[in-house]
């Protein structure tokens, strides 16, 4: 196999216009020289126990955004441990990074210095056995196209607007094919721009694609997609349903869930009341994040008065992390949302997706506010067959490069290809 001979990191920009890392892995093969590149993304809605994302805090450069540490780590901390090394060592890779780090947070080489390297590990290797991401990451039997998750209407820590919810999705769970989906979210997506249009309300954008208008209350917005749904043709809840990212840690405060929105305040059980008033009323599937990720005891409650009728989605609560989910599981959720760059290398993401799926719950691989134009996550999406994937609305090239890599997936695997609710 390849040996590693080059390993070279960069500053660029991400789709919000922050710095974040690029790495290229060079590895010297019988064919010749083969470089895999990868870009590392960034939240703005983050998790208390997420990886440590490196940032330089230099005011003069980027506002203190800047990722030139991170960098710096990459082309010297890192590149004099791994050149040598056989690109398809990966866990031994993942695991030497780790290590090399030493942290539990990866605060001193930084995730974002790690992931890189470990992508960019990955895609070399890929192309150097002649194999798309998804067959090398996965198996011969990885042919689940996931059902996307378009999140048309921006809200909380994605918008600057008074929606407290983060993100309002749809989700076409009728379609028969993942390109058959992707037109019912794109037909629907520029139907609610009419609508909005139509009510003199706001056609900006938030940092995912999505709508961001001021609202008079969070149910509007569901009004809003349900209608939209309908004017496209299809039907709520049968052909097209509904998803929700509350992201209620931004919101949680002093032991209250405050939304500003309805001007309301409400406790961990009465935020649960709303939640299952708002599932009873509209084609809800899935709620992402609706209590605070330390609202343990309210995730329990939740859990145990909902899980047979949606799905309950832990993101800030588990952070793609196996030793968080082992303490959860099962009394907290029935979902968990997988973001490679919480936990830092492809290894550790591939474990935590592993041990959930292995207890039963759903799994949805998720972008971040802060995107490139690298595709790997519908890679991902298909290499575990777990049947979801969050990428944004079907807006801006840092979103849709996701969704048409799917197409040319779902093209590739032919015939052998499924999609999501048709496992």
């Amino acid at each position: 196999m390849g040996e590693i001979i080059d390993i070279y990191g960069r500053e660029i920009l991400d789709s919000r216009g922050f710095p974040t890392v690029e790495v290229e892995v060079t590895i010297d093969t019988d064919s010749g020289e083969i470089t895999g590149r990868a870009s590392v993304p960034s939240g703005a809605s983050t998790g208390t126990r997420e990886a440590c994302e490196l940032r330089d805090k230099d005011k003069s450069r980027y506002n203190g955004k800047g990722v030139l540490k991170a960098v710096e780590n990459v082309n010297t901390h890192i590149a004099n441990e791994l050149i040598g090394f056989e690109s398809a060592m990966q866990t031994e890779i993942d695991r030497l990074l780790i290590d090399l780090d030493g942290t539990p947070n990866k605060t001193n080489l930084g995730a974002n210095a790690i992931l890189g390297t470990s992508l960019a590990v990955a895609k070399a290797s890929a192309e150097e056995c002649g194999l798309p991401l998804f067959r090398y990451m996965g198996s011969p039997n990885s042919r689940l196209m996931p059902c996307p998750m378009f999140n048309v209407i921006n809200g909380g820590a994605h918008a600057v607007n008074n929606l407290d919810i983060q993100e309002f999705m749809i989700v076409p769970i009728g379609a028969s094919t993942f390109g058959e989906a992707l037109r019912y979210g794109a037909e629907i997506f520029h139907v609610l721009k009419s609508l909005l249009k139509q009510k003199n309300l706001g056609c900006g954008f938030g940092d995912e694609g999505g709508f961001a208008p001021m609202l008079s209350s969070n149910r509007e917005a569901l009004d809003l997609l349900v209608e939209a749904i309908k004017e496209s043709g299809f039907q709520p809840g049968g052909e097209v349903a509904i998803a929700l990212d509350a992201a209620a840690s931004e919101f949680f405060d002093d032991g209250k869930y405050r939304l500003k929105a309805e001007s309301r305040n409400l406790s961990p059980e009465q935020m649960i009341g709303y939640w299952e008033d708002i599932v009873s009323g509209y084609p809800v599937i899935s709620i992402e994040d609706g209590l605070a990720e330390n609202d343990w005891d309210g995730w329990r409650l939740m859990t145990s008065r909902m899980k047979e009728k949606i799905m309950i989605v832990g993101d800030d609560i588990f952070v793609t992390n196996k030793s968080i989910l082992e303490k959860a599981i099962p009394e907290i959720a029935n979902a968990v949302l997988i973001k490679l760059n919480q936990i830092g290398t492809i290894t550790e993401t591939l474990d935590a997706m592993d041990y959930a799926m292995n207890n039963g719950y759903k799994t949805i691989v998720s972008h971040r506010s802060g995107e490139t134009e690298d595709n790997y996550i519908a890679h991902l999406a298909v290499a575990r067959n777990c049947g979801y994937i969050k990428t944004g609305a079907p807006n801006r090239s840092d979103r849709v490069s996701k969704y048409n890599e799917l197409l040319r997936i779902e093209e590739m695997l032919g015939e052998s290809a499924l999609y999501g609710k048709r496992r």
